[in-house]
């Protein structure tokens, strides 16, 4: 039995390339050890089979950002029952249209951002990549949500127009937003720098009660829609690096 190398050594030295190329194989999930992928250049390996995948590239070792159903009845940021949870491999989203290969580095020190209620469900986001913190922080006020919501009810009297500017949260004057009915009983809000039952409050003024709540876009990012329909809640996706919230 020979001596156990690190397998960034085995793979430079079967394949012909750079330590350092070796360790970003590897990295990527393109080198297998006896047939299971393995992410760890340090890795010891002696007798063991290493394979390389057959399309593998050199590429940038990227963060993950995902974006996650979330159902209702889970905590976004905090709490006891933590939707990042249910970012698992067996809940990617078969329609995913990224194209990214799910690792198993994805699945750690995932930060979720952007507060939504317990009782809603929709859109969020986790990632691990800085500058996508940064965005949805530090330009949070700025950055357009949209929800669909639903109500029961009897509307008061300019209610409509009211929704859209001439409410107040909190003791703060609302900025104009838009809102506007997408049936009898569903109205789809779009506005920015929403708190914590914002939602909520706003339809009790002009005589409507929330009966639920779900987010369909944050920025230019919707939960996505394939050829069964919009993303399940519970499944995720990859947000591709670089893509403009």
């Amino acid at each position: 039995m020979s001596e156990p190398v690190r397998l960034a050594h085995r793979v430079a030295e079967v394949f012909r390339c750079s330590r350092a190329d070796a360790e970003q194989y590897i990295r990527n999930g393109w080198v297998s050890v006896d047939g299971r992928v393995v992410e760890s250049p340090q890795h010891p390996v002696a007798d063991a089979t290493v394979e390389l995948h057959p399309d593998a590239r050199l590429e940038d070792v990227e963060p993950a950002t995902v974006l996650l159903h979330k159902p209702a009845g889970y905590d976004a940021i905090e709490g006891r029952r933590m939707a990042a949870g249910l970012v698992q491999p067996g809940s990617h989203w078969a329609d995913d249209p990224s194209g990214i290969r799910p690792l198993e580095r994805h699945f750690h020190r995932l930060t979720p951002l952007v507060h939504l209620d317990t009782d809603a469900s929709g859109l969020m986001i986790l990632t691990q990549d800085g500058r996508v913190w940064r965005r949805l922080t530090e330009d949070a006020d700025v950055i357009e949500h949209e929800y669909l919501v639903e109500v029961e009810g009897e509307l008061a009297p300019w209610g409509l127009r009211r929704l859209n500017h001439g409410l107040s949260f909190q003791g703060r004057a609302l900025p104009p937003c838009k809102v506007s009915w997408q049936n009898e009983t569903r109205l789809r809000f779009a506005l920015k720098g929403v708190r914590e039952g914002q939602l909520q409050d706003m339809c009790a003024q002009v005589g409507l009660s929330v009966r639920s709540i779900r987010r369909l876009r944050i920025g230019s990012i919707p939960i996505g829609k394939g050829p069964e329909g919009a993303m399940p809640p519970g499944q995720w996706r990859y947000l591709p690096v670089g893509t403009r919230i």
